[in-house]
């Protein structure tokens, strides 16, 4: 498998965290994950995950952004 793809949007303004999502969301190789740090939880981004059959974990992390780690969804869940 290959590695995450790291998305690194903290202190970014809208709506460059949402195009890097997008980006990484189409580059990614299946089964690949994608690490998403960001400065604010990114609630718009969870819907269209859903909609591409892809999950989410929301964390948040030590400098007080977040990590959101976006995987492959198993079978007939979001």
């Amino acid at each position: 498998m290959a590695d995450d793809i790291l998305v690194d949007a903290r202190w970014l303004d809208p709506p460059e965290p949402m195009e890097r999502a997008m980006d990484a969301i189409g580059r990614r190789e299946p089964g690949q994950r994608i690490r998403m740090l960001l400065h604010r939880e990114p609630i718009p981004l969870y819907g269209m995950l859903k909609q591409f059959g892809l999950r989410h974990r929301t964390t948040p992390i030590e400098d007080g952004c977040y990590e959101i780690l976006i995987d492959d969804a198993p079978d007939g869940m979001p």
